[in-house]
């Protein structure tokens, strides 16, 4: 049997009566809990003007991590590329991989990972435009690379500093458009299922079907992401997919106020049309004991044909948390990799 990856994805998610400093020093922990326990990689976030999620900077917080970490791989999932220049990107993680070799990921989207107001004051230049996402990506290869044609920009400028090694470029999406930006650019993919529950595994095949080999990756490579919890407690399970499935509805309301109590919450009846979106939200988490997890993941991973995927956990229990991705490390025998 194929050995399964497990990576982490978090968001410095600001718990309930906590500080942004707390939240990013609960991300350091973790961060150093992954390193030791043989996760393989930990990538942070880009999102902007979300009162509780502090992950606005991911290479500056990448920076911070790697100095604490020994193995484990750091990226970005992702840097929202409309909000930057794709010279200064390329300076970034230039400057990232001099520092720490060979453990430096470039994950890269498309949204603006916040408003539409918020990105635009990023970068008033932003139109939003599919092809300039693309020259976008072209100019960041060339940057990242040091490839350049004859008479072109990138012959003129190079990004700093030179480095030995580039980081692997991976495109970010969670639908198919950016799986065929990844397989026409040669770069590694990774789907999110705990955005978009539906069409994973397909984008994934259609971008293993069109992948052109590229001089930083020779065969295609992809994982997918999805929200999850762990733990040996059925009741803490129940809680935590209960208290999940109101975050989420209360999310896709636009709210970024605090969520109620779990007392609360587990006495509200649903409309109709909620439960249904309730329903559909499932599709974006896995939650259960060890064995129960062990299995889901086995079972998504060979329907996307990968082996490696990418957690993402947020919970106002910051213990409940750890614990989950322990027993998951346990689950997977990761120290025996």
């Amino acid at each position: 049997m194929t050995k399964i990856r497990l990576s982490i994805l978090d968001q410095s998610h600001v718990r309930q009566g906590s500080t942004t400093r707390e939240a990013l020093q609960e991300t350091k922990a973790l961060a150093e809990l992954a390193d030791s326990l043989g996760f393989e990689r930990f990538w942070v976030s880009e999102h902007h003007n979300i009162p509780n999620i502090a992950g606005s900077t991911p290479e500056v917080l990448i920076a911070y991590l790697a100095g604490q970490t020994r193995r484990i791989r750091l990226g970005a999932a992702g840097i929202m590329l409309p909000n930057h220049s794709a010279l200064k990107v390329a300076e970034n993680f230039r400057m990232l991989e001099a520092l720490f070799p060979g453990r430096i990921d470039l994950g890269i989207g498309r949204a603006p990972g916040g408003d539409r107001l918020t990105a635009r004051l990023l970068n008033p230049q932003n139109t939003f435009s599919e092809n300039e996402f693309v020259q976008q990506i072209i100019d960041l290869k060339n940057f990242i690379s040091d490839h350049a044609e004859p008479g072109s920009v990138h012959e003129k400028v190079k990004a700093m500093p030179q480095a030995e090694t580039v980081p692997p470029l991976w495109l970010l999406t969670s639908s198919g458009g950016s799986s065929q930006l990844a397989a026409y650019f040669g770069a590694a993919l990774s789907f999110a299922q705990f955005i978009n529950p539906n069409g994973g595994p397909e984008a994934v095949a259609q971008y293993r079907a069109k992948f052109k080999p590229s001089a930083e990756l020779k065969a295609p490579e992809a994982n997918f992401s999805i929200f999850a919890f762990c733990s040996e407690d059925e009741r803490a399970v129940e809680r935590w997919q209960t208290e999940f499935d109101y975050r989420l509805l209360h999310i896709e309301r636009g709210r970024d106020t605090p969520i109620p109590p779990y007392e609360e919450i587990e006495q509200i009846e649903y409309m109709p049309e909620e439960q249904l979106r309730i329903n559909y939200n499932r599709g974006r988490m896995i939650c259960g004991n060890p064995e129960s997890m062990r299995r889901q993941i086995e079972m998504l991973c060979a329907q996307y044909g990968v082996d490696e995927v990418v957690l993402c956990t947020i919970s106002e229990n910051a213990a409940a948390k750890t614990e989950s991705f322990r027993l998951l490390a346990k689950a997977f025998a990761l120290r025996e990799a």
